[in-house]
C-alpha cells in the first residue's frame, strides 16, 4: 500500500477511539480532542466519508455525530448496535436492521451468571433492562422489565453485564457455551454483546460502502475493542488503537497511538495531511 493511497471511507469506533473511555463515566463522557475533530474534518474537506461504527445504540451515537459535526447539512451514515442497525442522521432514518431470537442464549448465560444484568435496545428511548446498569454504561432511559419479557420477541442486540465477573471469565463462557446461531463479543469489562450470526460492524459497513459506491479497497477502519475485529479485517487498512488488547492489535494492519495521544489524528494525518 503506497503512501499515495487515500481512503474514500473512514470507519471509526467511538469509545476508546474517538472518545477516551473514562471508567465510571462511560457514555456520559463525550469530549472529543480538538486534534481528532480537526483530522476528521480534513477527511470531509477532501471528499471522504466518515462513518461511526459502534456497539452503542442509536441514541448513544447521534450526540457524537453532532459533536464531530459530520453532517454538514446532509444526512450521514451510521452503524449502530455492532452492525445490527444501519441508519442515517439527521433526522434518524433506520435503513436496515437485523433481529434474532436471543432467548436461548440468554437463558444459557444466566444459568451460569444468574445475577448478570440484561439489556435490549428500545429505539428513541434507551434500553429495557432486567436491572439498572452502572452509571454511564448505557445511553438514554433504562426501563426495568422481567428478563423473559426482554427476549420474548426478536431483538437487534442483547447486552449481558456482570459487574462481579471479569472479561476473561466472559470470554471463556462464550467459548464453553458455543451460543448456537448467535455471535458474541466481550468488551473491556465483563460485558457481552449478543447479535445474529454474520452480523458485525463489518457487515453494517459493507452495506454503507455499497450504498455509497465505495469499494472495499478504498476503506480505512480504526478501533480498539474485540467488537472491532471483523471491521479491522474487512477494511483495506485496519488500524488498532495503541491501548487495544493484543488480540485486536494482531488482527490489524498497523497500530496507531493510544486514544490519550490522539491516535485517530495520527493515523488520519498519513492520508489526509498534517494539521495546519
Amino acid at each position: 500500500m503506497g503512501e499515495s493511497w487515500q481512503p474514500r471511507l473512514v470507519a471509526l469506533d467511538i469509545d476508546g477511539t474517538v472518545i477516551r473511555w473514562v471508567e465510571g463515566t462511560g457514555q456520559d463522557n463525550e469530549e472529543i480532542a480538538p486534534a481528532v475533530r480537526a483530522a476528521v474534518h480534513r477527511v470531509l474537506d477532501e471528499g471522504g466519508h466518515v462513518v461511526l461504527a459502534s456497539g452503542r445504540s442509536i441514541d448513544g451515537m447521534t450526540s457524537v455525530v453532532d459533536l464531530l459535526g459530520l453532517h454538514r447539512g446532509e444526512q450521514v451514515w451510521v452503524v449502530a448496535s455492532n452492525g445490527g442497525v444501519v441508519f442515517r442522521y439527521p433526522p434518524v432514518e433506520v435503513v436496515h436492521e437485523e433481529r434474532f431470537d436471543a432467548s436461548e442464549a440468554v437463558r444459557a448465560i444466566l444459568a451460569e451468571h444468574p445475577t448478570a444484568l440484561v439489556a435490549v435496545e428500545e429505539y428513541g428511548v434507551g434500553y429495557r433492562v432486567s436491572h439498572h446498569f452502572p452509571p454511564g454504561e448505557l445511553s438514554g432511559t433504562q426501563i426495568v422489565a422481567d428478563v423473559h419479557e426482554l427476549v420474548a420477541e426478536p431483538v437487534t442486540r442483547v447486552v449481558i453485564r456482570d459487574p462481579d465477573a471479569t472479561p476473561e471469565e466472559f470470554v471463556a463462557l462464550g467459548r464453553r457455551l458455543g451460543l448456537a446461531n448467535t455471535e458474541y463479543v466481550v468488551g473491556w469489562s465483563a460485558w457481552m454483546d449478543l447479535a445474529p450470526v454474520g452480523v458485525s460492524k463489518a457487515s453494517g459497513l459493507a452495506k454503507v460502502a455499497d450504498a455509497l459506491g465505495i469499494a472495499a479497497d478504498e476503506t480505512l477502519a480504526i478501533g480498539d475493542g474485540r467488537n472491532d475485529l471483523e471491521m479491522l479485517r474487512w477494511a483495506h487498512r485496519g488500524v488498532a488503537m495503541g491501548q487495544a488488547v493484543d488480540e485486536v492489535k494482531a488482527a490489524a494492519d498497523d497500530v496507531t497511538a493510544p486514544v490519550e495521544q490522539d491516535g485517530v489524528a495520527v493515523e488520519l494525518a498519513r492520508w489526509f495531511g498534517p494539521a495546519d
